[in-house]
């Protein structure tokens, strides 16, 4: 089993920043794809951004230039550095992981960007 804990979320202003952080322990094997998703009120969830274990990342349309997701390998983290956060970024953020196959998911850690 995998469990994947998110950490980081918050309130936030337009305009600021917020690092989200995903540790992974269990039984966790590389190479793997690491992803953060969201989901926003009264919407779908939707991918924000994916990191594979080389290090490539791939984002939504939505979010580039504005969020960056990284990776620490020898940690078993993920992180996502999101800036220049706008009220339509608020939802609860999900780590996810896909492993030969298999898909886990964290509890989600919410953020919210409110004036």
């Amino acid at each position: 089993q995998v469990q994947l804990v998110e950490s980081g979320g918050g309130l936030v202003q337009p305009g600021g920043s917020l690092r989200l952080s995903c540790a992974a322990s269990g039984s966790i094997f590389i190479p793997n794809i690491m992803d953060w998703y969201r989901q926003a009120p009264g919407k779908q969830r939707e991918l924000v951004a994916t990191i594979t274990s080389n290090g490539r990342a791939n984002y939504a349309d939505s979010v580039k230039g504005r969020f960056t997701i990284s990776r620490d390998n020898f940690a078993n983290t993920v992180y996502l550095q999101m800036n220049s956060l706008k009220p339509e970024d608020t939802a609860v953020y999900y780590c996810h992981e896909n492993q030969w196959g298999a898909d886990y998911w964290g509890k989600g850690t919410l953020v919210t960007v409110s004036s």
